[in-house]
């Protein structure tokens, strides 16, 4: 799956949960730092981004493909983002023909315990 090149700058990479969904990964790094030992709110932000996107286009590319454009995003921060590696993952709660609705939470050491979740609304072409 091609990521977008904002997932490369985070440092962030993709890994598979056991049921094949995309799950993204961001170490903890000085790129994405914001006071020290916390991440930076906006890296949180585009971590989450980056995993709504990824979800997408997974179920996407299981229905023959398309393209997408946001078209809003809010994010609510829950917790800070320590000196550990965080992971996120996209909940798609809505794929119509033109809109797609998505839900991402990031999370460190428990998914339970979440950082920050984000909703973000879609504009879908089909291929």
């Amino acid at each position: 799956m091609k990521l977008p090149p904002y997932a490369a700058l985070l440092g962030a990479t993709l890994e598979r949960a056991d049921d094949g969904t995309p799950v993204m990964v961001m170490p903890f790094a000085e790129d994405v730092m914001g006071r020290p030992g916390f991440l930076q709110g906006g890296a949180i932000s585009g971590l989450l981004e980056v995993a709504a996107i990824a979800a997408l286009r997974h179920a996407l590319e299981e229905e023959g493909g398309g393209r997408i454009k946001p078209i809003n995003v809010t994010v609510d921060f829950m917790r800070g983002g320590r000196d550990r590696d965080t992971r996120a993952a996209g909940i798609i709660t809505r794929l119509g023909n033109r809109v797609a609705n998505v839900e991402a939470v990031a999370w460190q050491d428990d998914r339970a315990k979440p950082i920050a979740a984000a909703r973000m609304n879609y504009l879908i072409e089909r291929d």
